[in-house]
């Protein structure tokens, strides 16, 4: 398939450029895969499509403000690092600005002398590995200096930076937040919890390979990103005992997706696992444990509108999509949601 074939015309006036006041007060429009059927609801009305014995599983990663405003050393030009992945040692995978004078030796400080660093390596697809020098405890010392890593669309600054992250979030480590979160509760979640719902946790961190763009034609030769995931062994049973009993096992984000697909046996029987994973789902793929998916609306030509498109076919998707378009829905990390069942 080419990567032409998952485009759709979005006006930049609907990308959500910040949270609104309730999270869960954003639109929800439902796609019934089966019929193709779509309706326009709330975010608050999600227990109304939810079923006793179904499970939701949700990923629990915290982003990392990890975005470092600094200066290079000598000479006090401005500099950007994004930490990407902990290669242990204080050495950070990292992307950098301006990236032609971050080459390996040039040394960069950070909050008046508080966090120093120095390039010790350069990556083939132009990340840097970045060595941190510090006193104290390191995610401190960054919940101090730095910024959310809010997507490129994103042009306002965030004024309180716990609206990038979910409710339930615990686990530091993703340059990016799993937006489909974004508009739970702690008291909706309550609520579905009372309805009889499962609700389980995994882990996946997010890279920012979430927003690369698709440059090959054919989209089967897309290489992809990989990250680091986990699923506990109570999520495993969870969703193991929700299956043979009947019911489904709904995914919050296409992070929680592609965590549970990647270590369910082929019979959809869930293990405890923890690891990386580059796995790219496009249309094509048999879903092996994900019967139902509550995600956001995603960037034209993107892996994750394949994945979404994987599931619920392809014209489908950009039918809601277009409808979506058409009713000013708001798009992307901040905008509305979508439930696919």
């Amino acid at each position: 398939m080419k990567t032409s074939d998952f485009y759709y015309e979005l006006p930049p006036e609907l990308i959500a450029q910040t949270p609104i006041e309730r999270r869960d007060g954003s639109r929800l429009l439902t796609l019934d895969r089966e019929t193709g059927r779509t309706e326009h609801r709330r975010f608050y009305e999600l227990p109304e499509l939810l079923r006793p014995g179904d499970c939701l599983i949700l990923n629990d990663s915290r982003v990392l403000p990890a975005r470092l405003l600094g200066q290079r050393l000598p000479g006090g030009g401005a500099c950007e690092v994004l930490l990407l992945i902990d290669r242990g040692e204080n050495v950070w995978e990292c992307l950098v600005r301006p990236g032609r004078k971050l080459r390996t030796g040039a040394r960069l400080t950070f909050g008046d002398g508080e966090l120093t660093a120095e390039v010790v390596g350069e990556e083939a697809e132009g990340n840097r590995l970045v060595r941190f020098d510090y006193q104290g405890i390191f995610l401190e010392v960054l919940e101090h200096l730095g910024k959310m890593p809010l997507p490129p669309y994103i042009k306002e600054e965030l004024q309180d930076r716990e609206r990038y992250q979910t409710v339930y979030s615990k686990v530091l480590g993703s340059a990016a937040a799993p937006t489909a979160g974004l508009h739970f509760t702690p008291e909706l979640l309550e609520h579905i919890a009372a309805k009889g719902v499962g609700i389980g946790y995994v882990t996946l961190h997010v890279g920012l390979g979430t927003f690369r763009p698709v440059k090959e034609e054919t989209i089967e030769t897309h290489p992809m990103h990989s990250e680091f995931c986990t699923v506990p062994p109570e999520t495993a049973e969870l969703i193991n005992r929700t299956r043979a009993a009947g019911g489904r096992c709904i995914c919050v984000g296409t992070t929680s997706c592609r965590t549970l697909e990647s270590w369910a046996g082929e019979d959809g029987h869930m293990e405890p696992r923890a690891g990386w994973t580059n796995i790219y789902i496009y249309p094509g793929y048999r879903f092996k444990v994900m019967d139902g998916l509550i995600t956001n609306f995603h960037l034209p030509e993107s892996t994750l509108v394949m994945l979404v498109s994987a599931f619920a076919g392809r014209e489908p998707v950009l039918a809601a999509y277009r409808q979506a378009v058409e009713e000013r829905y708001r798009f992307f990390s901040f905008g509305d949601a979508m439930f696919i069942s």
